[in-house]
């Protein structure tokens, strides 16, 4: 576990960001029991309606995401309390007085904790971050050791975006040390905003900008968490986007398959692209059983199964997703952060990427 500041152990070890849509919770609801403690969901809601309540409802018993509310007017069904669901609320140091309040009156209703969310292009450290944290504590009636900070630095596609970042993080925790959160997390996003100009028909290697970002922040011990495998800007996968596409996480990589092969109906094109999937190199050794998402793609790579929706693709993806950082954060720190081990696995990788004509796009769109 990643300490927290004060000597506290930090729970989860993983903190992702993910849209509350149908795909990213069915991921969450497919979690192994044993990767539920690990996991602190922070769940985006872009709108409320009686689906998303229930697919909140039917995320594993110990899994308690915490929602954030902002994009959604205030208003009574904007509020997570009235939705009868166990969660922790995601609190912006921008909030109104009003939802302030409710969001207390969600953090007492079930953990007695919340999250509070700086962004590093938003949110200011120094005194203007000390008057709105201390205006929030105020009205949600909490206390920083009832607080888990998350740091997001937003959108990180490129090495200029991470150069950019990492000072901007560097000073927003330097500014967070001053305060007992119950943890301290970094998130970013490195999926690109389009899909849509990568080659078809053959996987194409992204760089995971966003972890990146974290291990050049190791000396600061702050928990990890990302956008899972969409991107920091809510809404940015256009029409073009709508080729059957898995979008797979490796070390230090995403690679990226977009099938648009003619002939044949839906179902056997989307069992090639599964099938060239489970044949890659980067193919789990343990199969199917790494995820539930690693099982779905082999049941279409076997024809056992239909092509699914779009949905289901990114169902799919998030789900190894998790259980590929999950399995990052538990190696040994020199393993994670960037020993040679690391480097002699990632240069594997790019030889084998280049032998399947997978390319070296770093970024799209």
């Amino acid at each position: 576990m990643v300490p927290a500041h004060g000597g506290r152990a930090a729970e989860p070890v993983y903190r992702p960001v993910l849209v509350g849509r149908r795909g990213e919770l069915e991921a969450l609801a497919h979690l192994d029991a044993a990767a539920v403690p690990l996991l602190a969901p922070v769940i985006d809601v872009h709108t409320v309606d009686a689906c998303t309540v229930d697919l909140l409802g039917r995320l594993p018993a110990g899994l308690l995401p915490a929602v954030d509310v902002s994009a959604l007017p205030e208003a009574p069904q904007g509020e997570p309390v009235r939705w009868g669901v166990p969660l922790v609320p995601v609190i912006g140091l921008a909030e109104s007085s009003r939802r302030l309040v409710t969001h207390g009156a969600a953090a007492r209703a079930y953990a007695q904790r919340a999250v509070v969310r700086l962004r590093t292009g938003q949110d200011r450290a120094g005194p203007d971050a000390t008057g709105a944290v201390e205006r929030v504590w105020r009205l949600t009636r909490l206390v920083p050791e009832e607080c888990d900070l998350l740091v997001d630095a937003g959108d990180v596609c490129c090495p200029a975006d991470v150069r950019l970042a990492e000072p901007r993080v560097r000073r927003l925790l330097e500014w967070a040390r001053r305060h007992a959160w119950r943890s301290v997390t970094v998130a970013a996003g490195g999926m690109p905003p389009t899909l849509a100009r990568l080659p078809t028909d053959e996987p194409a290697r992204l760089d995971r900008f966003d972890w990146q970002l974290w291990r050049r922040l190791a000396d600061l011990d702050v928990g990890y968490g990302d956008y899972g495998v969409g991107c920091a800007a809510p809404g940015a996968d256009g029409p073009g986007d709508r080729l059957p596409t898995l979008r797979y996480t490796t070390d230090g990589a995403w690679w990226i398959y977009r099938w648009s092969r003619r002939g044949g109906r839906g179902d056997e094109r989307f069992a090639d692209m599964c099938r060239t999937l489970v044949s890659a190199p980067w193919w789990p050794a343990s199969g199917a059983s790494f995820s539930w998402g690693d099982h779905e793609i082999l049941r279409r790579a076997r024809r056992g199964a239909g092509a699914g929706s779009p949905a289901n693709w990114i169902a799919w993806s998030t789900s190894h997703h998790l259980a590929h950082v999950l399995a990052a954060l538990r190696q040994p720190e020199r393993e994670q952060r960037g020993g040679p081990w690391r480097d002699g696995q990632d240069a594997a990788e790019r030889r084998a990427g280049r032998s399947q004509r997978g390319g070296e796009s770093r970024r799209a769109g």
